[in-house]
């Protein structure tokens, strides 16, 4: 067995922008001591719902350096440094171990669509450039493409691989992966409306996009998990649901970001090719804001 980065409700943070759409480091650290505050169990920084793939290198390693001095060490705190440019996501990956991050998340490469066997030496190579756990995110929706078990099993290999984000939302594949691979890897679920059918069968948390606007609640539905109460988790599954399908309703951060805004916290514009959400799904995410009197 490995050492577990984290278990519970990981927040997949969204990056805040002033209106000219430049990073809000203000609203930044609010948003980091509101989600401590409330019980997040990690910090995940600079993933999809950051808004990583829209910001400068700099960008992107100042964000991680913010986080990590304004976490403090309460919980870990995650970075993203995933790239379709094995190189790249080398050199931030080494980067986001100097500035301290915890560990690493690592998407599969986007667009170049690897073989099994490229993404066996992609994530190899980050393995072995650092010494901090890395946890891959396995996302087809997003990037084409998906890992297959027995590439997990060969990536399991490697010391400082400990664990996967899977996205893909299939269960039965999860069930395969837990089964032949979960005393060398954890899994977290990437998706919101299966966090406890996901914890159900062995997942460790989940990495929330949920707990941006619900932080407590999110954290609750693991614990219950974790504490073998799944009957009362489920209940408060389907009770945020709807919340839930709302927070995805167009492309993952807008509709979170514009929750937040409702909210009243920081949060502010995407940057584009996201855009505003139209009136329409505006009204059913406020809607189901409303129900948890959030707005």
């Amino acid at each position: 067995m490995k050492n577990t980065i984290f278990t519970g409700a990981g927040v997949a943070i969204i990056t805040p922008m002033n209106a000219d759409g430049s990073i809000n480091y203000d609203g930044f650290a609010e948003n980091i001591e509101y989600q401590i505050k409330n019980g997040t169990d990690s910090i995940i920084v600079c993933g999809t719902t950051g808004e990583a793939s829209t910001m400068t290198d700099e960008e992107h390693i100042e964000c991680i350096r913010f986080c990590v001095e304004k976490t403090a060490g309460r919980v870990p705190v995650i970075a993203g440094t995933g790239s379709n440019d094995t190189r790249y996501a080398v050199e931030l990956s080494k980067v986001a171990q100097e500035k301290g991050a915890d560990g690493l998340l690592l998407v599969t490469p986007y667009y170049n669509k690897a073989s099994q066997n490229g993404l066996v030496a992609h994530f190899g190579a980050v393995a072995e450039a650092v010494d901090i756990p890395i946890i891959l995110y396995n996302i087809p929706g997003r990037t084409g493409m998906s890992i297959e078990i027995g590439t997990y099993k060969k990536l399991s290999q490697y010391r400082n691989i400990v664990a996967v984000k899977e996205a893909s939302g299939n269960i039965s594949y999860t069930s395969k992966l837990i089964a032949e691979c979960g005393d060398f890897l954890d899994v977290y679920s990437g998706n919101d409306d299966i966090i406890v059918p996901m914890m159900s069968i062995g997942a460790k948390g989940v990495i929330s996009v949920l707990s941006n606007v619900m932080p407590k609640e999110t954290h609750e539905m693991t614990q219950l998990c974790l504490d073998n109460n799944c009957e009362e988790a489920a209940k408060l599954q389907m009770k945020y649901l709807e919340l839930i399908n709302n927070l995805f309703i167009e492309v993952n951060p807008i509709p979170a970001k514009e929750a937040m805004n409702m909210m009243g916290m920081a949060a502010g514009p995407c940057r584009l090719p996201l855009c505003e959400m139209t009136d329409e799904h505006k009204a059913a995410l406020r809607a189901s804001l409303a129900k948890f009197n959030l707005v």
